[in-house]
């Protein structure tokens, strides 16, 4: 359809959600020479919000008009109609590609919503699409849109999370953000709510010296290798039957079986990264159903720890480098990784990746972080990634699992 003189009408509808609506607004378009350009419908607590863009000759979209309005006195519906002249040559398509914004907290604040308009407004940008993602544990809302590069907003919405304690992540969108992603996930505090070396300190009776050493290297007074060696060095003789004793004992993160599940579901790799012990984490990682693993061995001779780790050391250069490793091992671009971590000791992670999301972390974490995630289900990390509990729960019922089995 071309020509000089065409116009558009967007039409909205309101009301009442009933079958059949949606069927009965384009019957009645189809009487007239128009085309569909565009067309949205949201259902919130059984009131539905139909919009749709059509294009025509002037005097076609003339004659739909009365129709528009009598369908919507049938349907007892409210309508909004806005006609306008089309330009005589299509707008150019919108350079700096989109956004999707997601904001999450236990409670949100009217106010962080506000906050956000606010920014993409001011930046040029539009919103087109405002989404629901979750609503419990957590709630969760999306924002899709354009006009406004990405990047412009990270740092002051980064303030209006800080400012008013919510969650939010700054993501591109567009066919770039599409394909297989890598999921590098901190074992220690992020998969699992225990410290495996204060785990193993208890069972040989060195908690006092373990976390003194563990102090003085958040005090940054000895780097990360050093205070390993250390503490390690403290567990010597303690029989390797402690390392069952200890798996037994840890405590798998709310999420993290329903974040794997998922994941894997969409053929995403997944890779845990620890700076822990190989012989605790192996068994975690499996029941999990994630194949890649790097962390830390330790030494056992006659049954016995030695007090010394073998092979390379998993450190903070060492979790960016597995990142790094994997990305080109599988092919997938850095801007499709994803890594998850809490402390000093993920830094390098979360700032390689593409989406480095800080979980429960410590500030200096959160500091290096793209996004961070300040409730206590790893699962919510999905709602970043624009996957919703709807669709999490749909895909859990094919299976049989039932909601949250792991609470």
């Amino acid at each position: 359809m071309t020509g000089a003189n065409l116009a558009t009408m967007v039409v909205t509808l309101s009301g009442q959600d009933r079958p059949g609506v949606t069927r009965d607004l384009f019957s009645t378009c189809s009487r007239f020479h128009v085309v569909v350009r565009d067309i949205d419908q949201i259902v919130m607590k059984d009131r539905l919000i139909l919009a749709c863009s059509v294009e025509g000759t002037h005097d076609d979209i003339e004659n739909l008009k009365p129709a528009i309005s009598t369908l919507a006195g049938r349907l007892d519906m409210d309508v909004v109609i806005d006609v306008r002249q089309r330009a005589a040559a299509d707008e150019p398509l919108d350079s700096s590609g989109g956004f999707r914004i997601t904001m999450m907290a236990s409670e949100l604040d009217p106010q962080a919503v506000a906050d956000i308009a606010s920014h993409i407004a001011s930046g040029g940008g539009n919103i087109d699409r405002i989404r629901p993602i979750a609503h419990y544990p957590v709630t969760a809302i999306g924002f899709e849109g354009s006009g406004v590069d990405p990047d412009e907003l990270r740092r002051p919405l980064a303030t209006v999370s800080a400012e008013r304690g919510v969650d939010i992540a700054v993501q591109e969108t567009g066919l770039d953000s599409r394909g297989q992603y890598l999921v590098v996930m901190d074992v220690d505090s992020t998969v699992i709510q225990d410290e495996v070396i204060d785990l193993l300190a208890a069972e040989a009776g060195q908690q006092t010296a373990v976390a003194a050493v563990t102090e003085r290297a958040m005090a940054g007074e000895i780097d990360f290798s050093e205070s390993l060696h250390q503490r390690v060095a403290l567990l010597a003789g303690l029989p390797d039957s402690a390392l069952a004793v200890v798996r037994d004992r840890i405590q798998l993160t709310p999420g993290a079986r329903t974040l794997c599940r998922t994941l894997n579901r969409l053929g995403y790799r997944i890779a845990l990264v620890s700076g822990g012990f190989t012989q605790v984490v192996a068994p975690i990682a499996q029941q999990l159903g994630v194949a890649e693993l790097r962390a830390n061995t330790l030494e056992i001779e006659n049954g016995q720890l030695t007090g010394r780790v073998v092979g390379e050391i998993v450190d903070r250069p060492g979790k960016r480098k597995a990142l790094e490793d994997l990305a080109v091992r599988f092919g997938i671009p850095r801007r499709r990784t994803i890594a998850i971590g809490d402390g000093a000791n993920d830094i390098d992670m979360l700032e390689a990746a593409g989406l480095g999301i800080a979980f429960n972390a410590k500030p200096i974490a959160r500091a290096a972080a793209d996004a961070s995630v300040s409730v206590p289900f790893l699962d919510s990390v999905l709602y970043l990634m624009g996957i919703t509990r709807e669709e999490v729960e749909l895909a859990d019922a094919r299976d049989g699992i039932p909601p949250r089995p792991e609470l």
